[in-house]
């Protein structure tokens, strides 16, 4: 038995397997690159490591990919192998527990278990983490903040996860709407350990919902180093960047952006190609030809039809198909949606059947330009929105699509009360694409009074 720099104990006996597992967890806690390398040489030192593949597991479900629940699966055989040939603690236990929940469909499960060892071992950061990542996907802002402010009082100024826990702080303070101290906790994160990118984009989202964009090219300014390690998580970082641009009307950065970081690399992960879909998306609300960029995106989202291991990511795969005009994909998309939503319930299927369907739908209908039938699908998902998971930033894009589908319908009245809605809950704060549809409603609605006087 060997502690890691968390101090918790672990059924493992190599000094260099411990270090690497140190790399894993502290790799894991920063987005790093490296991260599954450690992992590797974890395995590669002690194969009966039980804790290390379940890891791996884990791992590989929330990167939300279809063809990855395999190698899920085989981990959790394995880690369960392992643990009939040696005892393994308690708390590892859960670990494997928190697994196999994932792998049948109740990450809300999984979220209880990881909380379970939070209990006993607050100061876990590994568990922290996972905890707070999973509730992620699962839209849970409330949950994310809960957990986190019930192990704050454990984890000591010195302790090495300390800085990773604010940076989460941070985030979670964000996302139910309490700006000033989130960005306090994400300036404070960052100045304690250098690498969390985490905390730094929580300070980055403070500024994106409260439509100060120039404070936010302000805040990245200088401080590339803190998300240069990053895996596919940079691209998500330099994707904030661009929203900022955009609301700024820089739209040259933002093409520059796009194509040099945000696309540097053609990969299909969902989270890469969300960042994509929606940053095109809002480019094209704003009337910006985006050429053939579409087209990368819908060969790439057509592959991914039949995934459905997030709402999340299909409704993205969704705006790249509507995007390049790809019916067949589309409707085939749609198709499984349909079918998955009437399965048995998983959480995942909760997801599909709402906000699922009816987002999905409103989509495929403004893609259409049928904006009327797609103002009222997208409208009759947004109360549920949040449980597609992601951030307030991320789904935003589907609040925009709902907005101009709405315009366009003449549906200015209902448009006019989603508008301060969503002001409200920015705190009262308004962003440059909410005031240009406030102006455009206004016009509209002087158009409409000057064409109802009756000429002398």
């Amino acid at each position: 038995m060997k502690q890691d720099l968390f101090g918790q104990m672990n059924t493992l006996t190599d000094p260099a397997a411990v270090e690497a597992w140190n790399g894993v967890l502290l790799g894991f806690l920063a987005h790093a690159a490296v991260t599954p390398q450690h992992l590797g040489r974890v395995l590669e030192l002690e194969p009966g490591f039980a804790l290390g593949h379940a890891v791996k597991g884990l791992f590989m479900v929330l990167l939300g990919r279809r063809e990855m629940t395999a190698v899920a699966h085989e981990a959790a055989a394995t880690a369960r192998a392992a643990a009939d040939h040696q005892p393994i603690t308690p708390r590892e236990a859960l670990y494997l527990d928190a697994l196999d929940q994932w792998l049948a469909g109740h990450p809300t499960r999984a979220v209880h278990t990881f909380e379970t060892i939070l209990r006993a071992h607050p100061e876990d950061s590994l568990a922290m983490k996972l905890s707070h990542a999973t509730r992620f996907v699962l839209g849970d802002a409330a949950g994310m903040r809960r957990s986190v402010e019930r192990v704050l009082p454990a984890y000591a100024p010195d302790h090495p996860g300390r800085g990773y826990l604010l940076g989460c702080h941070s985030f979670a303070l964000e996302e139910t709407g309490d700006y000033d101290k989130a960005e306090i906790a994400g300036r404070q994160a960052l100045w304690m350990v250098s690498d969390d990118a985490w905390g730094l984009h929580a300070v980055a989202h403070v500024h994106e919902m409260t439509g100060n964009a120039k404070a936010g090219l302000d805040w990245f300014a200088g401080r590339e180093a803190a998300w240069a390690h990053c895996n596919n998580f940079r691209y998500h970082v330099w994707w904030h960047k661009a929203l900022m641009h955009l609301d700024l009307g820089q739209v040259d950065q933002v093409i520059a952006l796009y194509d040099h970081e945000i696309r540097k690399d053609k990969t299909d992960d969902y989270r890469d190609i969300s960042n994509a879909t929606s940053l095109l998306s809002r480019l094209e609300l704003e009337g910006v030809d985006v050429g053939s960029r579409w087209e990368e995106l819908a060969d790439l989202s057509a592959a991914r039809t039949e995934d459905g291991c997030l709402i999340f990511a299909d409704l993205h795969y969704l705006l790249a198909l509507t995007g390049d005009s790809r019916a067949d994909a589309t409707a085939k998309l749609l198709g499984r949606i349909h079918k998955d939503a009437q399965t048995p319930m998983t959480d995942t299927a909760r997801r599909m059947a709402d906000p699922g369907l009816a987002a999905a739908k409103g989509l495929e209908a403004f893609g259409e330009g049928d904006h009327a039938r797609a103002f009222d699908h997208l409208l009759a998902a947004r109360d549920s929105m949040q449980l597609a998971g992601g951030s307030h930033a991320q789904r935003d894009v589907f609040e925009r699509i709902t907005i101009d589908s709405g315009l366009r319908a003449g549906r200015f009245d209902a448009v006019e009360r989603i508008l301060d809605d969503r002001r409200a809950k920015r705190g009262g704060a308004e962003d440059n694409y909410a005031l240009t549809r406030r102006a455009l409603i206004d016009a509209a609605r002087d158009q409409s009074d000057a064409q109802s006087v009756p000429a002398e």
